[in-house]
């Protein structure tokens, strides 16, 4: 779990670089989508890219939900764009190479990279939810049903 944030606290603000050189924060969204932070370890690894191809699979879905899905690891907006364009993600990947948002989480593994949670964020910027297990086969279709539960959507 988490070794600094709880269900029911304000969600860290952070602010990350994505390919094309654009910067999204957290805050872009406060307001206005629910956000599901996704934490993982490293691009094109069997988990990481099963688990990035159920959340664009399930993209659709999601945005019908307001749900804006964004994806953290340790690798480079280099790395983040050749994984994007081999699966075709439809949702950003941000580059976290200081390890400054993984440590605001506390999702710090033993080897360093992003350990697999995910913090489900309420527009009001609030976290609802963790996921500290993911099924990466089907994590968008828990994304959905979690927002749904929690009386995130309209």
């Amino acid at each position: 779990m988490s070794d600094t944030l709880k269900v029911g606290d304000k969600a860290p603000d952070i602010e990350a670089e994505t390919y094309g050189g654009d910067k999204i924060k957290l805050s872009d969204y406060r307001g206005r989508k629910t956000v599901a932070l996704y934490f993982y370890p490293k691009d094109y690894t069997g988990g990481c890219t099963k688990e990035a191809c159920s959340i664009r699979d399930g993209m659709s879905d999601l945005e019908k939900l307001d749900v804006q899905v964004l994806g953290v690891s340790t690798d480079s907006v280099k790395s983040h764009e050749g994984f994007k364009e081999k699966h075709s993600l439809n949702f950003p990947l941000l580059s976290d190479k200081n390890k400054d948002i993984i440590k605001s989480y506390g999702v710090v593994s033993d080897s360093g990279s992003a350990r697999r949670e995910t913090f489900l964020i309420d527009k009001s910027g609030v976290i609802r939810y963790i996921w500290m297990k993911v099924n990466t086969a089907e994590h968008a279709d828990e994304i959905a049903d979690k927002a749904k539960e929690l009386g995130l959507v309209q």
